[in-house]
């Protein structure tokens, strides 16, 4: 932003209304390699998104292995929509393996019918080809 002839070059500042001072406080201090684990943890869906919309590789790495470590059934279909949002094939995998490889699809039924009133066409798809893989016959 600073090298091409943008307006944040010209006022040398960056507007970053999408994300809180907090987010953003943790967001530079990532850059600068001085975040803390627990602000990583408490902020890593906003730096997430803006690893996604800033082109940040290994920060959006880091934020698809984190949010791996801790998927139970409270909020599996919400990662399982972050995965598809912002394309991280592991972290949507690691998502389908819960659902369906371990079960606990049982223990979200009730949340699955909102989940498909809004999830996108092709991740539906690509959970009811999961659900064939993993439940067929042998």
């Amino acid at each position: 932003m600073f090298r091409h002839d943008l307006r944040e070059k010209e006022s040398s500042t960056i507007c970053i209304e999408d994300m809180s001072l907090e987010s953003c406080m943790a967001l530079l201090s990532y850059l600068y390699g001085t975040i803390q684990q627990e602000d990583f943890w408490k902020h890593r869906l906003a730096l997430l998104g803006a690893a996604n919309k800033y082109g940040i590789a290994d920060l959006k790495d880091a934020c698809e292995e984190s949010l791996m470590e801790d998927i139970s059934s409270s909020n599996v279909l919400e990662r399982l929509q972050e995965a598809w949002l912002y394309q991280l094939n592991k972290l949507k995998k690691g998502c389908m393996v819960f659902l369906f490889e371990f079960g606990k699809v049982y223990d979200v039924r009730e949340e699955m019918n909102n989940f498909f009133r809004q999830a996108d066409r092709d991740l539906m798809l690509e959970m009811f080809q999961e659900v064939l893989t993993v439940w067929k016959p042998n």
